[in-house]
């Protein structure tokens, strides 16, 4: 067992929605010495409040002391936020979201989808304008999470691909900034790694794509990503997701195959045994990330003239199926 212990404090920041990949970032960034405040609620909260964030990495075990509550304006100004709700949470963000801001404060949205600040034009992802009105374009940090997690119990994370997780950050104008450059070595001194990236479309598209052709295909049929990828007429309408993917993403000028790889390689966790997240919210009965993981992408791909039969097959399906537990609205 490895207990760390802080050492130092770099840069003042907030994980704003501290579940699973978010209590994940928490702890190693506590853990390194930085100075970590986490927006999070019920059990999970106390259990932070009481005794810091434990996170359960193969053999070791990594414990960081966070400043936690329920209400950001309790947590105060701070240099860099990492927003990791879900897409359909982000509501409460836009919120709540003023205490944290200074002007000089970043903003880092890191989820899965098309991100609401990628496709403005798509109200849907930010119903209202709420998080337009928010946060200011120039406070925005686009993030990519490759990281398997789970809540255990209250306070307690497991990593289920220890070694082999990676947080990439990128300005949506494409430089490196110091600020930017400053997160990533705030990660990769915790263990986090955080390579550079020349477009952070790149690695929107390349997690989009796994989730494209997985979190549509267990979800529908109920099963986990091996069972999925051991069915040849299953994984044969998962590449096809693949293909119509690239096409949609080549068609708004990214290349996807630049998009930087995890530290074992590839982009995919290699946890296959497991159930992705959306499958897990539809059986727990929680919203799902229907807009930004599907109904997105095929809105650019009508915008950009693709054909994507099959995605508006399997976006269709998705959506009806979700809609009837009442964990989306068509």
């Amino acid at each position: 067992m490895l207990l760390h212990a802080n050492l130092h404090s770099d840069v003042r920041i907030c994980i704003y929605g501290a579940g699973a990949v978010g209590g994940h970032i928490a702890a190693r960034l506590a853990a390194a010495g930085e100075e970590v405040s986490v927006v999070a609620r019920g059990a999970h909260l106390e259990a932070m409040r009481d005794k810091g964030l434990t996170l359960l990495h193969g053999e070791e075990t990594i414990r960081g002391k966070v400043r936690a509550s329920a209400r950001a304006a309790e947590l105060g100004p701070q240099d860099a936020v990492l927003v990791t709700l879900k897409a359909n949470m982000l509501g409460a963000f836009a919120e709540s979201a003023a205490p944290l801001l200074e002007p000089a404060t970043a903003v880092v949205f890191v989820q899965n989808g098309i991100p609401w600040w990628y496709a403005r034009e798509q109200e849907r992802l930010d119903p209202g304008g709420r998080l337009a009105q928010a946060i200011a374009p120039q406070r925005v940090i686009g993030g990519v999470a490759y990281s398997a997690n789970e809540v255990l119990e209250p306070g307690v994370v497991k990593n289920n691909v220890p070694g082999n997780n990676m947080i990439v950050l990128g300005e949506p104008g494409r430089e490196d900034t110091p600020r930017v450059l400053r997160l990533r070595k705030a990660l990769e001194r915790s263990g986090l790694a955080s390579p550079p990236v020349s477009d952070i479309r790149q690695s929107i598209w390349a997690k989009l794509l796994q989730n494209l052709a997985t979190s549509s295909l267990c979800t529908l049929t109920g099963v986990t990503v091996s069972e999925v990828r051991g069915d040849p007429q299953l994984w044969k309408v998962g590449a096809r997701l693949g293909v119509e993917g690239r096409a949609i993403a080549a068609a708004l000028g990214v290349d996807v195959e630049a998009a930087p790889s995890r530290p074992r390689g590839g982009q995919a966790s290699g946890a296959l045994g497991h159930k992705p997240s959306m499958l897990q919210d539809y059986e727990r009965g929680r919203p799902m990330e229907i807009e930004s993981q599907f109904m997105a992408p095929l809105g650019l791909a009508r915008a950009a003239g693709v054909e994507a039969p099959v995605l508006e097959a399997v976006a269709t399906l998705l959506a009806h199926k979700a809609a009837a537990k009442g964990l989306y609205q068509i």
